[in-house]
């Protein structure tokens, strides 16, 4: 129980930081002031998610601060190890796939109610597979691209309070480091407020979040599974498989390398679900990896573990006035199909471009346009997630019933598989076309053979720009086509020419997606 000074300290606290957000510009305990921000989006949470958001806002020439809780050094728990297809070509957008893909291993199926896959080798473009890699390998790759591009990183800042006004949005942070390094080289002991003012703040600061908290979004939902089994372990025996996942009725376990000895367990079995949140031995992981795996590989070594829940919850919307939510912070779902993270890179994808645009002056009703596409995206995640995780771990032969049928149906029908594959590598998503434009806008746009130039032999290579790509026919001008949502200057496209054979001019968005077209009369089709 806290103590009456204990309680005392805390009721200081948060008297200071209601002055520092109604202050006007109260910074540290010098009590600087300043009528200016500091940055052009405050970016709160080093995940994938920010940390992608980040690189880009900072590529296109925003002023970022990144705020994290974690000191600077200490890695992020990696829950995640599946980066599918979609994620791997936003990531080759970005010039970083090829290396990311030299840390992991390809797996071209997804096994699911123990007798049927999800082929992913017929999927379009140049990842048929879902890479397996440490979410750790993800960020360090995103956070050297965004320290390149001049995003600014905080560490030790434990976000506390976000308000938000007419001019802008006020962060708090308790800065842990003591240091006052949070703003103008102020001389804070540690654990004093810190005030950051920017016109944007985005909250990738997870299913925790800090900031979803403060722009008084409810976080709807359930908890589905209560007490997850994850645990880092060595193995005597390691599987031939670069992903083990089992599921029966009332268990289901994964099992994942790190690529230096050590393997990730994620399990759970109602049986010997201890109803409780306490410590984690290796003895229990043992004996949940056999019951979900039928073996627990000799696992001899354990360097961590702990319990976690399985929640689906999602806020009623990704923005508010000038606060905006991505990743877990917005959505959160069960582990099964390894979505989670691929989610919220592409939530970083889609809003990226449109906070650029928005800093460089274009109207911020673009930033509606971020949530009403990633919303339902977010909503069939959830969906498709937690159909899985109950057909896979619902005991009853009901249940198995439904589970022998699902595996039939992925057997036998084509057009199932497909949209398995299509809803698991995020390839199947499209966005509803904008009035006025080209029916087949909103769609992915594949990555088009180009006509070798400055800007590259493939789509993707042109995207690493940052800005919308007009590609035009081999021969000839492109066709006119009006400016992109949220293009500030059409004079800035970059402009290619495609290679494979086609007439028609596409307008394809920074995120891949596209924005319009103009097709001639005597053909059919983008």
């Amino acid at each position: 129980m806290p103590t009456p000074v204990d309680l005392a300290g805390r009721q200081a606290y948060r008297r200071t930081c209601q002055r520092l957000l109604t202050s006007g510009g109260i910074m540290s305990a010098r009590n600087r002031t300043t009528s200016d921000p500091v940055a052009d989006v405050v970016v709160v949470g080093a995940g994938p998610t920010g940390l992608l958001l980040a690189g880009d806002l900072a590529a296109a020439g925003a002023r970022v601060t990144v705020l994290e809780k974690r000191p600077a050094g200490l890695s992020n728990l990696t829950r995640a190890f599946a980066v599918h297809a979609r994620s791997l070509e936003a990531l080759d957008a970005r010039g970083l796939a090829d290396e990311l893909l030299a840390t992991g291993r390809r797996v071209r199926s997804i096994r699911v109610f123990g007798r049927a896959d999800v082929r992913l080798d017929t999927l379009p473009g140049r990842f048929p597979f879902v890479l397996v890699t440490p979410q750790y390998e993800v960020e360090r790759l995103l956070r050297r691209r965004a320290e390149e591009a001049g995003a600014v990183f905080r560490h030790g800042m434990r976000v506390t309070d976000v308000g938000q006004d007419d001019g802008g949005a006020s962060v708090l942070a308790a800065d842990e480091t003591g240091d006052g390094a949070g703003h103008e080289g102020g001389d804070a002991a540690a654990g004093a407020p810190v005030r950051f003012r920017a016109p944007w703040v985005v909250g990738t600061d997870g299913v925790r979040s800090t900031v979803r908290r403060a722009a008084g979004l409810p976080f709807p939902g359930e908890t589905v599974i209560r007490a997850m089994v994850l645990a880092d372990v060595r193995l005597a025996r390691p599987p031939q498989d670069a992903l083990t996942v089992a599921s029966s009725g009332g268990s289901l376990g994964f099992l994942a390398p790190f690529g230096d000895d050590w393997y990730r367990f994620i399990g759970w079995d109602e049986a010997l679900d201890p109803g409780h949140e306490g410590p984690v031995d290796l003895d229990e992981v043992r004996a949940v990896a056999r019951a979900t795996l039928g073996d627990d590989h000799g696992m001899a070594e354990l360097r961590f573990a702990t319990r976690f829940a399985a929640d689906e919850r999602q806020v009623p919307r990704y923005r508010v006035g000038r606060v905006l939510l991505a990743g877990d912070a917005a959505h959160v779902h069960s582990p099964a199909g390894g979505l989670g993270m691929n989610t919220g890179l592409q939530d970083a994808a889609n809003l990226s471009w449109r906070l650029a645009a928005v800093v460089r002056g274009a109207d911020d009703a673009l930033l509606d346009g971020y949530s009403a596409e990633r919303h339902p995206v977010g909503a069939q995640v959830l969906r498709a997630s937690g159909t899985l995780l109950r057909l896979a771990t619902r005991p009853g032969p009901a249940a198995a019933a439904a589970r022998a049928a699902g595996a039939t149906l992925l057997s036998r029908a084509a057009p199932v598989r497909r949209r398995a594959a299509g809803v698991v590598s995020a390839l199947g998503v499209r966005y509803p076309a904008p009035p006025g434009a080209h029916h087949a806008a909103g769609r992915r746009v594949p990555d088009l053979p180009l006509v070798a130039g400055p800007s590259g032999s493939r789509l993707a290579e042109a995207l690493r720009e940052g800005r919308f790509v007009l590609v035009g026919p081999a021969e000839g001008s492109p066709a006119t086509v009006p400016p992109g949502p949220g293009e500030v200057d059409a004079a800035e496209r970059v402009v290619v020419r495609r290679a494979d054979g086609r007439d028609a001019t596409l307008l394809v968005r920074p995120d891949g997606y596209l924005a319009d077209a103009r097709v001639p009369a005597a053909t059919s089709g983008a």
